[in-house]
């Protein structure tokens, strides 16, 4: 078998070479297939950094020759078979696919690119240089090689600003005092360019409403010298307008906080806080708005200002469109100052709405049923900007495969209520201007479900939080949760499932920590929201730790037996995760994404706990996991439940872990419209420090864990609707750390594939 593919092997090779030369038979009489340019640079031993400005040259070389691999022209190949009469399908396809048209040598215009390289060289200071151009031809082949000599280039001595009118000679003496440029620095003119917008920026935000950078005009003076020295001076062009050169004052600031498009502005108007609120009923308090805009009367015109205020705005969560808009005011200007009116338009979003989610769920073991889930918003519900979200849900399970698991079924109910203040709320005062990006808004959030599991128990838990969540900046995202409250009650538990317990002391424990207090804080870096990044990255750190306050508090029911407050027994516990990922998105639109994410997460039980309960500790597969395995079917570590004495009906709850570590890798590609394909590898496990004897001791975790991971490959598709992503993923477990003692882990089952379906990408 292995002499047949190495015979294929080379055929093929054979071809693909054979290939690449036969295109030589098309080129026409008197062409020479064009294949690129070579710079050679000869600098004088003051130039630096040759290196860089040679990369910098070699960008505009055109035209660009054919692309090759290994020197066979398959885009030519299929070019010139499609010109072809009797061309077949797979030529055009092929075409279509990888085409190319050939570049020729007399599409090479010499003196047009030495133009252009000359162009370049001055604009970097190395004036009176030489470029000659020389073609290597063959027979049915041409290159070009640029010659360069690249002489001293010109560097300046003095950098002043010449006279003009008050007041912007003043401001412009002040900022060119604090330029970064230095003396003996080479000219470039990138340099005066970035230049002229950084004073442009600062003027702007000195009131200078209408100035333009195009109005200053740098010039270059070398008659001083002979050393190839230059001084240079900043002045304003001529004819730029009077109202260019001086600053503006916001003398009134308008609000519109239920503006439409169809309303008029000639409004009820109150002024509060030397601002106009233009509305006929208060449909968003000025007291709430007013802490949202930086914008002050009397305050000179600052574009960041206007930037602070809308995205302070947006943040509110109530509007669908932000608008700030500067009207110069007729009056005469005063002591060489202008006067600018600045209208605040707030378009607001529908002020209540539904909405409905039905999807199928498929756990482990098979478990599948429908969910509802229904949840209504009020975006402004006390007039400040308030949202309250009410949702509820109604989930259904049973086990669909036969054997000891059937009939088994599950009915979960929950309803959770959600209040977000667009403010800080707190016992103490905060400045607001502490936070200049945004403001942060303040979380509340109540909740209750029910779960009822057939020939098992029911379950009642309650959640009760209160916190913060801070945008640092337009990636950077913090949540802070001082008071984060579980309660979890279990009851009307079966024989069968009270054996469970009893057998399994880990499990049991897990159950018996009724109450859980403490806080949570997370950091968020997320680049993934700016689509045109070639690399994005994605961070987030958790870290969670409870009942450390409430310890203070305790009381000690039984001398030996784990402490109670307000008579039940507390979890005590920290807990941290780290996530990242990384996507690459390459193509011609960015259309192709190699994304990568590994994920660590460690929870350790501590005081009153000898356990992380039950509901926060680590399970591992499922479609945001190790696809290739069914969620909580993964681990604990090497455990196999086949080989064990313990219950099967058991395998539902117990296959979690304080540790838990994953990586995955997936190449997402376009098929067609919204249709897109992927092709991805993960691998993970979940284990614990501490043994659960129930597990036999398989469940630690050692040095040895990498080769305890759950691995396996698949194929996928997604439909991208605008955003709103269906992902249909299949995989195939090739290394299942639970068959290791049988020396079967290394195995690609791609008969016993795993369908995952989900909303939104894994990550």
């Amino acid at each position: 078998m292995k002499k047949e593919l190495k015979q294929y092997s080379i055929l093929f090779l054979c071809a693909l070479f054979l290939t690449a030369c036969s295109i030589q038979k098309f080129i026409p009489e008197n062409e020479r297939l064009y294949t690129g340019a070579t710079l050679t640079i000869a600098a004088d031993s003051a130039v630096q950094k040759v290196t860089s400005l040679s990369d910098d040259l070699k960008t505009i070389l055109r035209p660009a020759p054919n692309s090759n691999i290994l020197g066979m022209h398959l885009g030519l190949y299929y070019f010139y078979k499609n010109q072809q009469e009797n061309t077949n399908f797979i030529h055009k396809w092929l075409y279509k696919k990888i085409g190319q048209k050939p570049v020729y040598q007399s599409t090479v215009s010499e003196l047009e690119i030495e133009k252009i390289l000359r162009n370049r060289l001055e604009n970097h200071g190395f004036f009176y240089s030489t470029i000659t151009a020389s073609f290597q031809e063959k027979e049915k082949e041409a290159a070009i090689t640029y010659a360069l000599k690249i002489v001293t280039p010109y560097k300046m001595a003095t950098y002043k600003i010449d006279s003009m009118s008050a007041p912007i000679y003043k401001e412009l003496k002040k900022l060119t005092a604090r330029s970064p440029f230095e003396k003996d620095m080479r000219f470039d003119l990138n340099n005066l360019k970035f230049e002229r917008q950084r004073l442009d920026t600062e003027l702007k935000q000195k009131g200078y409403y209408n100035f333009n950078a195009d109005f200053l005009i740098f010039e270059a003076d070398t008659n001083q010298y002979t050393n190839k020295k230059f001084d240079l001076f900043l002045n304003l062009k001529a004819n730029v307008p009077r109202k260019s050169t001086i600053p503006y004052k916001v003398e009134r600031i308008n609000v519109y906080p239920n503006y439409s498009l169809n309303d008029s502005t000639q409004v009820r108007v109150r002024r509060y806080k030397n601002k106009s609120y233009h509305q006929d009923s208060i449909a968003f308090k000025p007291e709430n708005l007013e802490e949202f805009i930086t914008l002050k009367e009397g305050d000179f015109y600052n574009p960041l200002a206007s930037k602070i205020t809308a995205r302070r705005l947006s943040s509110i969560g109530a509007y669908k469109y932000v608008n700030i808009q500067y009207k110069e005011l007729d009056t005469i200007a005063k002591d060489s100052i202008g006067s600018l009116e600045a209208n605040i338009f707030l378009s607001p979003l529908t002020k209540r709405a539904v909405r409905v989610a039905l999807q199928a769920v498929t756990k482990s073991n098979n478990f599948a049923g429908p969910e509802l889930a229904v949840t209504a918003s009020n975006r402004n519900l006390f007039k400040g900007g308030e949202t309250l979200n009410i949702s509820a849900n109604i989930g259904y399970e049973t086990q669909l495969a036969s054997g000891n698991n059937a009939g088994l079924s599950s009915l979960e109910l929950g309803v959770k209520g959600e209040l977000i203040f667009p403010k800080v709320l707190a016992p103490f005062s905060m400045n607001e201007d502490f936070f200049e990006y945004s403001i942060p808004k303040t979380k509340t959030s109540l909740g209750i479900t029910y779960v009822s599991r057939s020939q098992l128990y029911m379950l009642l838990s309650g959640s009760a939080n209160f916190g913060y969540v801070w945008n640092a900046n337009k990636y950077s995202t913090y949540e802070f949760n001082p008071i984060s409250v579980n309660f979890t009650r279990l009851s009307n538990t079966t024989p069968e499932f009270q054996e469970i317990l009893d057998n399994n002391l880990f499990l049991q424990r897990s159950f018996n920590q009724e109450f859980i207090s403490g806080l949570t804080f997370s950091y968020t870096y997320n680049e993934m929201l700016n689509a045109t990044k070639t690399h994005q990255f994605y961070v987030q750190s958790t870290l969670d730790v409870a009942g450390n306050s409430i310890s203070l508090l305790d009381t000690e029911k039984t001398a030996r037996e784990p402490r109670q407050f307000l008579g039940l027994e507390y979890a005590q516990y920290a807990k941290a995760d780290f996530d990242a990922r990384y996507h690459y998105n390459f193509g011609s639109k960015n259309e192709q994404t190699i994304a990568a994410r590994l994920f660590a997460g460690y929870g350790l039980a501590y005081g009153n706990s000898d356990v992380v309960p039950f509901v926060k500790q680590y399970f591992s597969g499922g479609p945001y996991s190790v696809r290739a395995f069914n969620i909580r079917s993964l681990g604990p570590g090497t455990y196999n439940e086949e080989t064990t004495n313990a219950q099967t009906v058991g395998s539902f709850f117990d296959k979690t872990g304080n540790v838990r570590l994953e990586a995955n890798i997936e190449y997402r590609f376009p098929i067609y419209s919204f249709f897109k394909g992927a092709v991805f590898a993960d691998a993970g496990n979940v284990w614990n420090t501490i043994t659960n004897p129930t597990f036999g001791g398989k469940d630690r975790f050692t040095s040895n864990f990498i080769n305890e991971l759950g691995m396996g490959a698949g194929v996928g598709l997604r439909i991208d609707v605008q955003g709103f992503v269906i992902r249909f993923d299949l995989a195939a477990p090739f290394h299942d750390p639970a068959l290791i003692a049988q020396g079967k882990n290394w195995d690609f089952r791609l008969d016993e594939p795993v369908f995952n379906f989900a909303i939104g990408y894994s990550f």
